[in-house]
């Protein structure tokens, strides 16, 4: 099996920023990286599944919304995924920075979060959740849309290795 594009990018490079991860067709896959890979510093499961909630809420209530296609945690717990079609590079980071300002201040109920809804309901942090997200608006605003490239980012594209032979 071939690797997947995901898998070539150089995690010991990354830091914390928004990266077009990858174009298929006209769909693009924006790596939002809110903590440095392997550093020991991950979101909790609870809080990454208030983020994913409040995300997803904003993202396809905002503006932009018909041209929001998916809103998702990475397993690995350090980010988000965003799917977008039709968004320039500024528009797809002006949600992002729309969306985290939104969520570092939110203090309502958290959509979603019942029974009927969610298979997981009672896993939320809502005070984590803030406290992340506006750590990473803080890095959301100092970006532009000019840099939202992994080898601007001096995270290069990892060369494939080979497998060694069995």
């Amino acid at each position: 099996m071939e690797r997947i594009a995901s898998f070539c990018v150089d995690h010991n490079t990354l830091v914390p920023g928004m990266y077009l991860s990858r174009k298929d067709g006209d769909v693009l896959t924006w790596d939002i990286r809110m903590k440095t890979p392997n550093k020991g510093s991950y979101l909790s499961p609870a809080c990454a599944h208030t983020i994913e909630h409040l995300f997803a809420t904003y993202a396809r209530n905002s503006k932009w919304s018909e041209h929001v296609i998916y809103v998702g945690p990475m397993g690995c717990l350090t980010g988000f995924y965003l799917l977008t079609r039709g968004l320039t590079d500024a528009e797809a980071l002006a949600l992002t920075q729309e969306s985290f300002a939104w969520m570092a201040e939110y203090d309502g109920d958290i959509p979603g979060a019942s029974a009927v809804e969610c298979g997981n309901y009672l896993m939320m942090d809502p005070v984590a959740a803030r406290l992340e997200c506006k750590a990473m608006s803080e890095v959301l605003q100092k970006l532009d849309a000019d840099h939202m490239r992994y080898q601007e980012n001096k995270a290069p594209i990892a060369k494939q290795r080979k497998r060694p032979k069995e």
